[in-house]
């Protein structure tokens, strides 16, 4: 542990001031390289890519149209049957009373 903490008290005292302007400079100029680089990184990716074909997108959004149809429609009508099943205890439990 005593030569980890010796080494980087060491590069602390080789690391160069930020405070000058030339050192500065260089910040913000390998701040834009990054910056560019990483956008022409994202163009690649962009490129790579398997975008779907407008036959592909239509099919594929009436399924998920329908599917959302038909589940809402069972929900729908699994309500109307524990409603019904509600209404018949009601009156049960009235006729009962």
């Amino acid at each position: 542990m005593v030569v980890e903490v010796k080494s980087i008290e060491a590069k602390k005292k080789q690391q160069p001031a930020l405070n000058t302007s030339k050192n500065k400079e260089t910040v913000a100029a390998h701040k834009k390289i990054q910056v560019a680089d990483f956008i022409s990184e994202i163009k690649a990716e962009l490129k790579r890519i398997n975008w779907t074909n407008p036959e592909e997108l239509k099919t594929y959004t009436l399924i998920v149209v329908g599917a959302t149809f038909f589940c809402g429609m069972g929900i729908y009508f699994m309500d109307l049957l524990i409603q019904a099943c509600l209404w018949f205890l009601e009156s049960a439990l009235r006729l009962v009373v």
